[in-house]
C-alpha cells in the first residue's frame, strides 16, 4: 500500500516536535497535525509561561529583602496587564520559533485536528480531508480536569478555572482559593500570594506532594506557613456558587470560602477523547491513557505514542527523550527505551523544592538499608534581608553500598543545583565521592559535600 506519508505525528507539543523533526533528519515523509499552536502545554500554557509568573512573583521578596542591603526602592507597584502583555508576546515568539524549526526540518504542518479512521488513515476534521501514514505518532499531551477521581464532578465545577485560564485573566484576583496538593496547585499559589494576592489552598489529604521526600513535604508545608498562605488539610470543595460579585466555596468542614476566583488543580487527564483510537486497535487504560510497551509502541504495532498522553512521567524532557528513542527503534533500525530512572524534576515554589533518585520512604519500600544526612540552615542572602527562609537539603545513602539513591532540597536554586546531581546520580555517585570533592564556598550547594555526620539509619521493614 502507498501512504501519503511515512510518519503522521498528532500533536506538536515537545514530543510531537522533536519526532517530527528528528524523523525528517531521516529522510522520511512527515506531517504534524496540530489544532491549536505549536510547542503544546509545556510552551502554550504550562512550564514556560508559569517561569516567567514566578519570576514575577519573587520580586516582591527581593525588594522587601534589599532594605537590608541598603536599597530603597520607594512605592513599588505591580501592573497584572502588563506581565500578561510580555509574557504573550513572549510565547508567542516561542511559538514561531517552534514552527519555523519544524518547516525547516521538511515537516507538513497541518493546522487541523486529526483523528483516527482507521488503522493507518486520519480524518483532518476541519478541512475533512483524509491522509494515510504507514507510521503514526501519538503526542497530544493532557489536559486540566475539573473532576474528583474519576466520576465526581464538582456542583458548580464550571464557575472555577483551570491552570490553562490562570495565565490569560484580565485581571489579578485579590482572594483566589486554589484546590489541589500536587505541584500546579502549589506553584500557583505561589505566584498569586508573591504577586500580592489574598491565597487560600485546599488539598483532601494531609500533607501536599504525595509521593514526595517527607522533609521536602513537611519544609514545604512549614515555609507556606510562616509565609501566610492559608493551608486548609483534610478539605475538599463540596459546592461552588456565585453571589454577585464573589464565588462562595462551600466545603466539607462546614465552612464557606469567600473568594474573586477559584482554581482547580486536581490532576489532569490524556486528550484521547474523541481521538477514536479504537478505530485502529489501539488500547487505552483506565484513566484514558494510551497504553504502550517499553519502546512507546502501542498495542497496534505501527503506531506509537510518547508524553503525556501516556501518563508515564509528565515531564517535557521526558517526553522529547521518549520522542528520539522512537525515532531511533522506528526509523534508524536501533531499539532504543526510554530510561526513566534517575529524571530530576522540580517544584517552583519560593523557595523551589529540586529532587532527583529514591525519597526515604521508597528506598525503604524497595528494601534499602538507609543512611541519612540532613541540613537545615539560613541561606546567606537572607541574613541581611531578614526574611525568615530556610533551606533544607537531604541525601538519601545505601549504607551497604555507600551509593547515593536519592538527593532532595528545599531552598533558593534548588532546582539549578539538582540538575548537575542528576549527573552524578546517573554515574552511581557515592557519599564519598561527595565528601572527596572540593566544596565552593560561600553557597548553598556546597552543603551537598560537606555533611559529614550522620543524621540517623534506618533499616527496611521486615517482610509481614
Amino acid at each position: 500500500m502507498k501512504f501519503d506519508f511515512d510518519l503522521f505525528v498528532i500533536g506538536g507539543g515537545s514530543g510531537g516536535v522533536r519526532a517530527s523533526r528528528m524523523a525528517a533528519a531521516t529522510g522520511a515523509r512527515v506531517a504534524l497535525a496540530e489544532e491549536y499552536r505549536m510547542g503544546g502545554t509545556c510552551v502554550i500554557r504550562g512550564c514556560i509561561p508559569k517561569k516567567l509568573l514566578v519570576y514575577a512573583s519573587q520580586f516582591s521578596e527581593n525588594i522587601r529583602d534589599a532594605k537590608g542591603y541598603g536599597w530603597d526602592f520607594g512605592d513599588c507597584k505591580f501592573d497584572w496587564p502588563t506581565l500578561i502583555a510580555n509574557k504573550d508576546k513572549e510565547i508567542a515568539r516561542l511559538e514561531g520559533l517552534y514552527t519555523k524549526n519544524v518547516m525547516a526540518a521538511g515537516v507538513t504542518i497541518l493546522q487541523d485536528r486529526a483523528v483516527f479512521e482507521d488503522e493507518h488513515t486520519l480524518r483532518l476534521l476541519n478541512s475533512g480531508k483524509l491522509v494515510t501514514a504507514e507510521k503514526i505518532l501519538i503526542a497530544t499531551g493532557n489536559r486540566p480536569t475539573r473532576e474528583m477521581g474519576t466520576s465526581h464532578v464538582i456542583p458548580g465545577g464550571e464557575l472555577c478555572i483551570t491552570s490553562d485560564e490562570a495565565f490569560h485573566l484580565k485581571e489579578m484576583p485579590k482572594r483566589i482559593l486554589i484546590a489541589g496538593g500536587g505541584y500546579i496547585a502549589l506553584e500557583f499559589a505561589h505566584i498569586f500570594h508573591g504577586l500580592g494576592s489574598h491565597v487560600s489552598l485546599v488539598y483532601r489529604g494531609d500533607k501536599p506532594l504525595r509521593g514526595f521526600d517527607e522533609d521536602l513535604r513537611e519544609a514545604l508545608c512549614t515555609s507556606m506557613q510562616t509565609r501566610g498562605l492559608d493551608v486548609m488539610l483534610g478539605c475538599e470543595f463540596t459546592k461552588v456558587e456565585k453571589r454577585g460579585n464573589c464565588l462562595h466555596a462551600e466545603t466539607n468542614k462546614g465552612g464557606v470560602i469567600e473568594c474573586d476566583q477559584i482554581m482547580l488543580a486536581i490532576g489532569r487527564q490524556p486528550n484521547t477523547m474523541a481521538l477514536h483510537v479504537e478505530k485502529a486497535g489501539v488500547e487505552l487504560g483506565k484513566k484514558g491513557e494510551v497504553k504502550v510497551d517499553d519502546y512507546s509502541r502501542t498495542s497496534a504495532a505501527h503506531i506509537y505514542a510518547v508524553g503525556d498522553v501516556t501518563d508515564r512521567v509528565q515531564l517535557t524532557p521526558v517526553a522529547i527523550h521518549e520522542a528520539m528513542c522512537f525515532v531511533e527503534t522506528a526509523f534508524k533500525g536501533n531499539p532504543v527505551k526510554p530510561d526513566h530512572a534517575h529524571i530530576p524534576s522540580a517544584v517552583f515554589t519560593t523557595p523551589e523544592i529540586g529532587t532527583v533518585g529514591l525519597s526515604e520512604e521508597k528506598a525503604l519500600f524497595k528494601g534499602h538499608s538507609i543512611d541519612i544526612y540532613k541540613s537545615s540552615f539560613r541561606p546567606l542572602l537572607h541574613t541581611l534581608g531578614g526574611s525568615d527562609v530556610r533551606t533544607m537539603m537531604k541525601l538519601v545513602v545505601d549504607a551497604k553500598t555507600d551509593r547515593v539513591l536519592g538527593c532532595h532540597i528545599f531552598g533558593d536554586h534548588a532546582a539549578e543545583i539538582i540538575q548537575i546531581v542528576a549527573v552524578a546520580l546517573k554515574l552511581g555517585v557515592t557519599k564519598k565521592d561527595l565528601d572527596s570533592t572540593m566544596a565552593l564556598h560561600p553557597t548553598a550547594a556546597e552543603e551537598l559535600v560537606t555533611m559529614r555526620t550522620k543524621s540517623y539509619s534506618k533499616e527496611p521493614a521486615k517482610p509481614g
